[in-house]
């Protein structure tokens, strides 16, 4: 549908356009950027990229998607897409329960830590993952984090005990 028709007299189309142009304005004046890191709000911390998670079991298992991570260790949602563009499900948390929303519908678990082992076929620490992502080198019994390619939006964090071996690789974009 084109709102300035050729059919139009000139001072119909000026109108058109100059409310069209105001309406834009109005609405660019609403939206607000959403910033990666913002220290006045941990709900708006958010982080894009890609993941992999290979666990290294009889027989291996591997993972790989496109992801947005909102929020924080006690309260958030991680969206997991596939390399085009589909979503695969989102996984939102609070201190009271855990769910991923998929193609099956929507399930239940007791926490994120119980999402994420169920989901993803091993036991990812969240709480390190938040530390991680913001370059503190959290150390946890059984984990290597190697946060020197964070510079580049790189993490690697291997899990070596208990078996299976689980390694982590993050790359954030830029």
């Amino acid at each position: 549908m084109n709102l300035v028709s050729s059919t139009a007299t000139p001072d119909k189309r000026a109108l058109l356009l100059g409310l069209s142009s105001v309406a834009i304005f109005l609405i660019a004046g609403c939206a607000r950027k959403i910033y990666r890191d913002d220290p006045d709000d941990l709900e708006k911390k958010f982080w894009t990229g890609r993941i992999s998670l290979q666990i290294q079991s009889d027989p291996v298992q591997a993972f790989f998607a496109g992801f947005e991570l909102k929020g924080r260790a006690e309260r958030g949602e991680l969206s997991l897409t596939s390399p085009v563009g589909n979503v695969l499900g989102i996984m939102r948390w609070s201190p009271d329960e855990a769910a991923l929303e998929s193609g099956n519908g929507i399930k239940r678990f007791p926490s994120v830590d119980a999402l994420l082992e169920q989901t993803t076929g091993a036991a990812i620490p969240i709480a390190a993952l938040f530390d991680w992502l913001k370059g503190t080198n959290t150390q946890l019994d059984g984990w290597s984090a190697d946060l020197s390619g964070l510079d580049t939006g790189r993490i690697v964090a291997t899990r070596i005990e208990p078996a299976p071996q689980t390694r982590l690789r993050i790359v954030l974009d830029q």
